[in-house]
């Protein structure tokens, strides 16, 4: 659709949106009315225990609210409610809820709007409908409506034009009063998107976090993610430890011993020492290989060397699957946003092969609007989720060490998409110190 014919549609469509918007407001209203009568029993005690219930459910009520506004309205509304601590159970724990949910601010400013929307949304969001109606009307009554209104004694009159005037051999009234609902309906479908955004704007004023709430929201993510990035990092150390422990470590020993029965055999059997030395001779291959491979799984030193485009280009060539990479990146980003980003691919390439029945998988890697933006598609069967133990969680804990997301899209019968976004700058385009 090209933008043009897209302004069109959203013009065409902001009436009906305006009028759900205001409808959408009455059954918000009348749940701040069960939560007014929920508060109006505190004093008795009754209300700590039936203000917190309610409480949620408006929030969930507003939080589909804030989805369907943002969509409609393109106004971005975020989630503004603090955490709630753990408050236990019992008694007590019901009057810690309670004091918890109406000391956060965001209650009061749901409470505020639940009681104000539906006469702020009939104002705004609902108005370019009402006068793509009243247009309507206006043409209903030049055709018939007026002079059976008029006939049964009713009001015929259309703004300030008597559309009864006309009726007879003159039919100036009726032409003024069509010509007038044209504009009126004109004036809804021109008005409609712009009303919108008007009760977007309302709508984020109240429903989206105030400073303090955002800075709370973000200490918690910023808390969550630093506890992700300690666990990841004490995994890893315990990953290097055992495969240090389990492969290179118990070669280096046994190559000591065999060693030091080479030394016991030089002069006594020197043909078997030589087989010895043969066999410690492999070990320590094998031994360098472990070391390799146990260095590339912590910093691919491709990685490091020529960037993220050439590491996963490297990473797909070893891949059992037929790997497509298409990299468009002027520069190079920070050396842990690249590991993270490495590593993520490698996980999902790894739940491709596994996972997915896959033949062919799609990479590609560009930057666009301040993001490293990664996109992985297979061929396979789909189905993934995101609580389905593939790792995918894994993935997205750890780019959330950034502020990246992860987005999954995975219809029964596929193919499998997965985006990933981690907000960096780009350095110059050199891949090497030399």
């Amino acid at each position: 659709m090209s933008t043009r014919d897209g302004r069109l549609a959203a013009h065409a469509r902001a009436p009906w949106h305006g009028l759900r918007l205001w409808l959408m407001s009455w059954p918000a209203l009348l749940l701040s009315c069960a939560l007014l009568t929920a508060m109006s029993l505190v004093g008795i005690g009754i209300g700590m225990l039936l203000v917190p219930p309610v409480l949620l459910a408006v929030r969930g009520l507003l939080n589909v609210y804030r989805d369907l506004i943002s969509r409609w309205t393109g106004t971005e509304i975020e989630r503004p409610y603090l955490p709630l601590p753990d408050t236990g159970t019992g008694l007590n724990g019901h009057v810690k809820r309670f004091v918890a949910l109406m000391s956060d601010p965001a209650t009061w400013r749901d409470w505020a709007w639940l009681a104000a929307d539906p006469f702020v949304a009939l104002f705004t969001a609902s108005l370019s409908f009402l006068l793509v109606l009243y247009g309507v009307w206006g043409w209903l009554l030049a055709a018939f409506a007026g002079e059976l209104i008029a006939d049964a004694g009713g009001n015929d009159w259309y703004a300030w034009i008597n559309v009864t005037r006309g009726y007879g051999d003159d039919t100036g009234a009726r032409v003024e009063t069509a010509a007038l609902g044209v504009v009126f309906l004109a004036a809804g479908i021109v008005f409609g998107p712009a009303l919108l955004r008007a009760y977007g704007r309302w709508g984020r004023l109240l429903l989206g976090p105030t400073e303090k709430s955002r800075l709370a929201l973000r200490v918690r993510h910023l808390t969550e993610t630093r506890s992700d990035a300690v666990d990841t990092s004490a995994a890893e150390l315990r990953r290097i430890e055992r495969d240090l422990h389990d492969g290179a470590q118990a070669r280096l020993v046994a190559m000591g011993m065999s060693l030091g029965a080479i030394e016991h055999l030089l002069d006594r059997d020197p043909e078997k020492a030589r087989l010895l030395l043969a066999q410690t001779r492999e070990s320590s291959a094998k031994a360098l290989g472990e070391l390799r491979d146990l260095v590339r799984g912590i910093h691919p030193p491709v990685l490091a060397d020529r960037g993220i485009g050439d590491a996963v280009k490297a990473l797909a060539l070893d891949h059992p699957l037929q790997v497509e990479v298409t990299v468009d990146l002027p520069g190079r980003a920070e050396p842990p946003v690249e590991s993270a980003a490495y590593f993520a691919v490698s996980e999902i390439l790894t739940n491709a092969a596994k996972h997915s029945g896959a033949r062919r998988v799609w990479i590609d890697l560009r930057y666009e609007s301040g993001m490293l933006r990664i996109s992985v598609t297979d061929d396979g069967r789909g189905g993934a989720r995101l609580d389905a133990g593939t790792g995918l969680r894994g993935i997205e804990r750890r780019i959330g060490t950034f502020d990246g997301v992860l987005a999954l899209n995975s219809p029964p019968g596929g193919p499998t998409l997965v985006t990933l976004e981690l907000p960096c700058a780009l350095s110059s385009p050199k891949t090497s110190l030399s």
